[in-house]
């Protein structure tokens, strides 16, 4: 069992007005979330200046990207603006990275779209740099020292290898079959358990030190119609059937849903579970019989 404490976060997509997206910001601190999430998609808020607004009336929770796609950045000038934002949330600023995965993003952007391994030795040196500049006495100075927490957030074999050498928090995001050893199209709790064991293989003597995060794709409460809406954007090709038998799928009574969670963290060591803007709500039923 892990001594960590459980940490729960919710990934905000709403836009629109400030005072909108203030609204949302407080529901969540109100829910009690630890953790206030930006995702970086083409078509979303822009994560930096979104954190910024949540930042000005919240207190309590921390503020993150889930996840900057590092290959739309550049070392140098991501240090910037990490450090401008840390400075400007008082140090509440957690910092999520991924590798970028969608094709029709990077076509928008006009930003080519490089191979798997190409975009994660991206990632994996972006990492090693941030850390460099910051030690070096970068300027702006982050309010945290010598950083903010770092994210690395991934499936594959290749992007956990990196987060096992890299980040504060590993986090498991996807579960696709197409990734992860699976039977057919059926993605359950095995996989989840492979990968925390192959995580746990590359880490050796660091793996005590991360943080483990899980990316809940729906919270599917007993009795009510689940939304698979934010999982099926995932994993497009998948059957409803197969979406819901995902370990990172929540289905059950409220004492159902908490004792997968409280399984996952004793079992895995799962200790930050992070819950989308649909099921904010539903979820905090569950993360507040866990306190």
């Amino acid at each position: 069992m892990t001594a960590r404490d459980l940490r729960f976060g919710t990934v905000l997509f709403a836009g629109g007005s400030r005072a909108a997206w203030q609204d949302t910001a407080r529901q969540a601190e109100d829910l009690g979330y630890d953790v206030i999430l930006v995702a970086d998609h083409i078509g979303r808020p822009a994560p930096f200046p979104a954190l910024v607004s949540a930042a000005a009336v919240t207190t309590r929770p921390r503020l993150g990207t889930f996840v900057l796609n590092a290959a739309f950045y550049q070392p140098a000038l991501l240090a910037r603006d990490i450090a401008t934002v840390d400075q400007l949330v008082d140090g509440r600023l957690e910092v999520g990275l991924g590798a970028g995965y969608a094709r029709h993003e990077f076509e928008a952007a006009k930003v080519p779209f490089p191979r798997p391994g190409e975009r994660i030795d991206h990632l994996t040196g972006t990492v090693t740099e941030l850390r460099r500049l910051f030690d070096d006495d970068y300027h702006p100075r982050t309010t945290q020292r010598p950083a903010p927490p770092i994210m690395l957030a991934g499936q594959g074999d290749k992007v956990l290898t990196a987060a096992a050498g890299h980040a504060d928090i590993v986090g498991f995001s996807g579960f696709n079959p197409t990734v992860v050893p699976t039977h057919g199209d059926q993605v359950d709790e095995s996989a989840l358990a492979e990968r925390v064991a192959f995580l746990k293989a590359a880490a050796g003597p660091r793996f005590d030190s991360l943080e483990l995060n899980l990316l809940l794709q729906a919270v599917a409460a007993e009795g009510a119609e689940p939304n698979l809406a934010f999982a099926r954007s995932l994993a497009p090709g998948l059957a409803d059937e197969a979406l819901l038998s995902k370990p990172n799928v929540l289905r059950g009574s409220t004492q159902q849903m908490a004792e997968t969670v409280h399984r996952y963290r004793e079992t895995y060591g799962l200790t930050y579970f992070v819950a989308n803007q649909l099921d904010m709500t539903s979820f905090a039923s569950v993360m507040n019989r866990l306190r």
